[in-house]
C-alpha cells in the first residue's frame, strides 16, 4: 500500500472538484482538467482536502494508488498555479520563434525544424534563445519540452544544443594532442 497515496491533497481556494463515478473534473482559474480513475480507486472530499482510497480486494490496483494521487495533485496544482518549463538554446546561430501555431527552430540544420504547439500550452520566446512553456497540464507541458529538447540535445564536447534552464552538462575532454615525435 502506498504511503503517499494515503496522504491528503489540500484543495486551494478557487478550485472546484467534481467527482462522478470514476471521472474526476478539476476546474480552476487556469483551466479545466479531467482524469479517469482505474477500477478499485475512489475519492472523498473532507474538510477541504481530497483523499484517494483503494479497495484492498482489488490486488492489481494497489500499485496505482500513489500514481493516481500524484496525477490528481498535479491537476489541482495545474489549474490553480500552472506549470512552467524553461529551455535555453546554446550555440552560434541557434534561435527560435513562434509562427502561428508552430514553434520554428533554427538549429544548424539545412532546414528549419517546425513543431506544432499542443493545445493548452503557451510558448513565450525571449531574445530568440530562451523558450518558456506554460500550461495547466504538467504531462503535456513536460512532454512538449522534451520533444523540443530531443531535436538537438546538448552534446558533451562543446555543450551546444537545447537544454533545460538549470540543466548541467558535464563536458568531456576532447582529443589529447600527442607529443611531437608521435
Amino acid at each position: 500500500m502506498s504511503r503517499l497515496g494515503k496522504t491528503a491533497i489540500e484543495i486551494p481556494k478557487g478550485v472546484d472538484i467534481n467527482v462522478s463515478g470514476d471521472l474526476i473534473t478539476v476546474k480552476g482559474p487556469k483551466g479545466t482538467l479531467q482524469h479517469t480513475l482505474v477500477a478499485g480507486l475512489s475519492t472523498t472530499i473532507e474538510d477541504g482536502s481530497l483523499y484517494v482510497k483503494f479497495d484492498p480486494s482489488q490486488k492489481l490496483e494497489d500499485k496505482f494508488h500513489g500514481l493516481h494521487r500524484a496525477i490528481i495533485k498535479n491537476m489541482i496544482e495545474g489549474v490553480s498555479k500552472g506549470f512552467e518549463v524553461k529551455l535555453n538554446l546554446i550555440g552560434v546561430g541557434y534561435r527560435a520563434s513562434v509562427q502561428g501555431t508552430k514553434v520554428d527552430l533554427q538549429l544548424g540544420f539545412s532546414h528549419p525544424v517546425q513543431l506544432p504547439i499542443p493545445k493548452g500550452v503557451s510558448v513565450a520566446i525571449d531574445k530568440s534563445v530562451n523558450i518558456t512553456l506554460t500550461g495547466s497540464d504538467r504531462q503535456i507541458v513536460g512532454q512538449f519540452a522534451a520533444t523540443i529538447r530531443s531535436k538537438k540535445p546538448p552534446e558533451p564536447y562543446k555543450g551546444k544544443g537545447i537544454r533545460y534552464e538549470n540543466e548541467v552538462v558535464r563536458k568531456k575532454a576532447g582529443k589529447a594532442a600527442k607529443g611531437k615525435g608521435a
